[in-house]
């Protein structure tokens, strides 16, 4: 184990001196569960890290804390197919507690605590098929007691908890361009730049691999990572959530999975017996529409128009400009 480099990483991530002993103990210990394997951590496998959650749960060990600092060593020594691996188990679940709160705000308790009876999600650190049936369940339930309207846009919501902040300096982009258009250029000309430095570096970008395939298909298509306007509207893509396999792909379904971002759904385009509405993809469309948010300086209206989910080969948003920022 590379302790020494591991312990400055922790620090740097803002760990005191017990969160930073706990996380070399954490990964010292799956250490030890490889060696008994034959194996090491320059070794780890997916199925490796499967089988070490999966103990961790029956001992009731799978904290978050333990299974971040997995993660952030897995980052630290390039084991990027693993550590996208623990990004798919540990990027969903703020989703379903934030869910709770949104309904709660906009249709009142009774109506949430109806609708979240019997949804429970699996343990921290499951597989991520374990989560459609979930899903599924859920979004049933949001559309029957909320209809439609109320349903989008209760999971349009910033289910993942980004922080705003992020988006502060957006607002001043479209102020110095003077115009949507040039915001939205310059929002995608930096998109790429950004792609271009982890595409060169070998680092994951998120928990996406970026090659230079990668980086010259986003250049290719302004409504990724950024937006294109037609008249009220923002038109926006998202990049695929395996963008290398995505665009070496042929296989329609195959495609599609690597197209989706949704950890608590995506499982369910392979699995073939939980088929999830394009309705739940209100919650991407959230995740999309929040820097417009930030920028416009209120909310915006969403809409859906493509999901992999939904049986389309992406999955396309368009968000409505606000009357008195179209100018």
């Amino acid at each position: 184990m590379l302790e020494g480099k591991f312990r400055e990483l922790c620090e740097q991530r803002g760990l005191d001196e017990d969160g930073i002993e706990s996380a070399v103990i954490s990964v010292l210990i799956f250490g030890e569960f490889l060696a008994g394997k034959g194996s090491s951590l320059d070794e780890t496998t997916i199925d490796d890290v499967k089988e070490h959650i999966s103990d961790l749960i029956e001992q009731d060990q799978n904290s978050w804390e333990r299974l971040v600092a997995l993660a952030r060593y897995s980052n630290m020594i390039r084991k990027n197919e693993v550590y996208v691996y623990f990004t798919s188990v540990l990027g969903g679940r703020t989703v379903l507690p934030s869910i709770s709160e949104r309904l709660a705000d906009l249709a009142g308790v009774e109506a949430r605590d109806k609708i979240f009876s019997g949804i429970e999600a699996p343990p921290l650190g499951s597989p991520p098929e374990e989560f459609p049936k979930v899903t599924l369940r859920l979004v049933e339930k949001l559309e029957r007691e909320l209809g439609s309207e109320l349903c989008h846009d209760v999971l349009a919501g910033n289910h993942h908890r980004i922080p705003v902040e992020n988006f502060e300096k957006h607002k001043l982009w479209l102020e110095e361009e003077g115009s949507i258009e040039g915001y939205l250029k310059r929002l995608h000309d930096s998109a790429v730049a950004e792609l271009e430095e982890y595409s060169r570096e070998g680092k994951i970008w998120y928990e996406q691999e970026i090659t230079p395939e990668v980086v010259e298909f986003v250049r290719g298509n302004q409504e990724m990572l950024s937006g294109v306007r037609e008249g009220d509207w923002i038109f926006f893509t998202k990049i695929p959530y395996a963008p290398k396999d995505y665009i070496a792909v042929t296989d329609p379904v195959m495609r599609r999975y690597y197209g989706c971002h949704c950890p608590l759904a995506r499982e369910a385009i392979l699995m073939g017996e939980t088929d999830i509405p394009l309705t739940w993809c209100y919650c991407s469309g959230g995740f999309g529409k929040l820097k417009f948010d930030v920028v416009f300086g209120e909310p915006t209206e969403v809409e859906v128009l493509e999901s992999t989910l939904a049986g389309d080969e992406r999955c396309r948003f368009r968000v409505k400009i606000p009357e008195g920022k179209r100018d």
